[in-house]
């Protein structure tokens, strides 16, 4: 199976952290990992789906030779991009027809004509970015905050100048779940990072603000569905 990511671009940077395709697909399901992100996916032969935020993992299958593009927007900026509320797509998806209901068929059929379907992608982000609302700033503050293993959500709030309801409120509709689930997700994806590199499990759940390895291991099967080691 091939996967690769493809930097979205300056202009894209503020809403999108990655584009990235896949293809030779093979029997073996792909584990997709809560990562606090909104994708668009175009499956050949299927369509363009608007996915997640998950809250756990789920198992997708890709038959060989069928080739997926995707964009994935950065944790909270999607809402805005594509001017919808993210607790619509929380552990769920929708067609894109159905949210870009003149657009998203016209998208759709160019990436089917089309051979370099990132770049027709990211050109119809692009065309939505010119034209959409920022991501809120409050909530991409708190994003930056809580990619701080020190950082302590019990505390956002207070730094950000808001109340814990106001957060919670605007971190829903932007982000599709609340700043503690969001913590946990990428707190999860820095130990992971780090075990992949090469750190032993133990000295990457510390450096990831795990108490321990045992706790790395239960928010791993919480979250992912099977433990560090097997992932």
């Amino acid at each position: 199976m091939r996967y690769q990511e493809h930097s979205p671009g300056a202009a894209l940077a503020p809403w999108v952290a990655c584009a990235w395709e896949r293809s030779d697909g093979g029997e073996t399901p792909v584990r997709v990992i809560p990562d606090g992100c909104i994708d668009i996916v175009w499956t050949e032969g299927v369509g363009a789906q608007v996915v997640g935020p998950n809250t756990t993992a789920f198992l997708v299958a890709l038959p060989c030779g069928v080739h997926v593009v995707g964009v994935r927007m950065r944790p909270g900026s999607a809402a805005a991009l594509l001017g919808i509320d993210a607790r619509e797509l929380r552990d769920g998806d929708m067609p894109l027809a159905a949210l870009w209901r003149e657009a998203g068929p016209q998208l759709e059929q160019r990436l089917e004509a089309g051979t370099d379907r990132v770049r027709i992608l990211l050109a119809a982000l692009g065309r939505a970015a010119q034209h959409g609302a920022a991501p809120d700033a409050l909530v991409t503050a708190a994003v930056q905050r809580l990619q701080d293993p020190g950082s302590r959500v019990s505390a956002l709030a207070s730094e950000l100048a808001i109340s814990p309801r106001q957060l919670r409120r605007r971190f829903d509709a932007a982000v599709g779940y609340g700043p503690k689930q969001l913590a946990r997700v990428l707190r999860l994806e820095r130990a992971l990072a780090s075990a992949r590199a090469g750190e032993e499990l133990a000295w990457a759940a510390a450096s990831a603000g795990y108490a321990d390895q045992a706790h790395f291991s239960h928010e791993c099967r919480a979250l992912a569905g099977v433990t560090p080691s097997a992932l």
